[in-house]
């Protein structure tokens, strides 16, 4: 439901860029001529973006980068606020579009792990266990002070620092998730989807969440989770409404 005059979108895709230079330059310049703000991530591996501004300009913007192939499949996640959420416009170029600095683990270049409707999760979660009656055990793979703002019932946390941590906090936890759905999950969708891979290359029945949480508040209303999704932008918080949390 909306409420506010300006839209907010993030979104990510995962495929491979050969021209992050040219591209930075295009999409910055037709950003700022609409009167967008917010961050846009380029690197060889993909896009990730958070945009926000009146929503025929935010529109008009999607569909133009759309009109490129490459990226004609993004789905951009939406919530609305009242004011402008972001200071300024920035579009980087950079080595990853969300940094785990394991060079092998590019989703670009491999099939991607397998994804979880937010409505099966919810099932699974009410029923609590999967379809083949395996524990389903959430793992939350964002920051520690992101987990602090609200998170999936009973959900692993291994305090993280910063995500290039989590490789070696599963190198150190692996065992404990031997013979378990384990259902990786993060804010939109892009951590958990590398951490998916890396679930998977160790051997463990994995499964990212597919759209992260603002994904899951959209489609299920945020059962099974407590508090709010921090999100990076002045609204802080999104409570399972898509509201900023008062």
């Amino acid at each position: 439901m909306q409420s506010g005059s300006i839209l907010n979108i993030s979104c990510y895709l995962f495929v491979s860029l050969a021209d992050t230079a040219a591209l930075r330059d295009r999409l910055h310049a037709r950003a700022d001529a609409l009167g967008l703000k917010g961050t846009v991530l380029i690197a060889e591996e993909g896009i990730n973006l958070f945009l926000a501004g009146p929503a025929g300009a935010v529109n008009a913007w999607v569909d133009e980068l759309r009109a490129d192939a490459r990226f004609a499949t993004l789905t951009p996640k939406e919530s609305w606020s009242d004011t402008q959420p972001f200071q300024r416009l920035k579009v980087k170029v950079k080595g990853e579009i969300i940094r785990m600095n394991r060079p092998t683990v590019r989703p670009d270049q491999a099939p991607r792990a397998p994804a979880l409707p937010p409505a099966t999760l919810a099932r699974w979660l009410d029923q609590g266990h999967d379809d083949d009656g395996r524990e389903v055990v959430m793992l939350d793979t964002r920051n520690g002070f992101e987990v602090d703002h609200g998170a999936f019932d009973g959900a692993i946390d291994w305090r993280l620092h910063k995500f290039s941590d989590f490789p070696g906090a599963l190198a150190a936890h692996r065992d404990e998730l031997a013979g378990k759905t384990v259902v990786s999950y993060c804010t939109g969708g892009i951590r958990c989807e590398k951490a998916a891979m890396v679930l998977e290359a160790e051997g463990l029945q994995a499964w990212q969440l597919d759209g992260g949480i603002l994904k899951y508040f959209e489609e299920t209303g945020g059962k099974h989770y407590h508090g709010g999704c921090f999100v990076f932008d002045e609204r802080e918080s999104l409570a399972p409404d898509l509201r900023p949390v008062a």
